[in-house]
């Protein structure tokens, strides 16, 4: 009779930025990699507090968080002015082996991917994160993404849903000229990337993340659709990792 269960639909974590254990789940890079001159780090902030409206019992919530910052910065180095583009940084989830396969999530049964996030750092690199989703599918190059949109300017905790029909395909930076929908039974990593080159934005940048979860309307704690857009800033992210 376990073919007549109903489909599980209560909210999914898939990661969380709350110990050392969880920050060893992440890859980090940027444009130095190649010869620009940006920063980037991932590290966890033990100091962080998260409001009481966040909270189950209501009361304010002390525990550790990731902060993704560093400097954004369009120059490279000397002898790459006419070879690559400078202006990105981003993290991502590893892939996770084990002897019996990769480990992938199936959030099928879920219409909205929820990020818990704090959006600092100076006020013009606020509005260049975006999120990407990598799935299980032929074509390793392909990353679903989608713009972060944020509804707080003083830097505060907010929750962000995004619905996963949403995301757009992109493959090598650039956009699919064929939109497919996403393969949500399998999905393999999850990262966020800061892209200054896309509106010639530069300075210090600063995300706080506290996790990312699948959910369903029911499961929203408030009226956060965000707008279906997605910038020509896509091209900036074919070197992040």
């Amino acid at each position: 009779m376990q073919g007549a269960d109903e489909p599980i639909r209560t909210p999914k974590t898939l990661f969380t930025f709350n110990s050392r254990e969880d920050m060893q789940q992440y890859a980090t890079g940027c444009d130095a990699d190649i010869g620009g001159t940006s920063t980037v780090h991932l590290d966890l902030d033990e100091t962080s507090v998260l409001p009481a409206s966040m909270s189950p019992t209501g009361k304010e919530i002390h525990r550790p968080t990731a902060k993704f910052w560093g400097d954004m910065r369009l120059a490279v180095r000397k002898g790459y002015e006419d070879q690559i583009w400078g202006g990105y940084a981003a993290f991502r989830s590893k892939p996770r082996t084990t002897l019996f396969g990769e480990i992938t999530d199936d959030v099928s049964m879920h219409r909205l991917l929820a990020l818990r996030l704090r959006a600092g750092g100076h006020p013009r690199t606020r509005n260049s994160y975006y999120v990407n989703i990598q799935t299980d599918g032929p074509i390793e190059t392909d990353l679903w993404q989608h713009r972060l949109f944020f509804r707080r300017d003083d830097g505060g905790w907010e929750d962000i849903f995004i619905p996963f029909e949403d995301f757009v395909l992109t493959n090598a930076g650039e956009v699919s000229p064929v939109q497919l929908e996403m393969y949500r039974e399998r999905i393999r990593t999850i990262g966020i990337s800061i892209l200054g080159a896309k509106n010639g934005v530069e300075g210090p940048y600063e995300l706080g993340i506290d996790s990312i979860r699948a959910v369903n309307d029911e499961d929203m704690t408030v009226d956060a659709a965000p707008r279906k857009e997605l910038s020509e800033g896509t091209q900036w992210e074919r070197h992040a990792v």
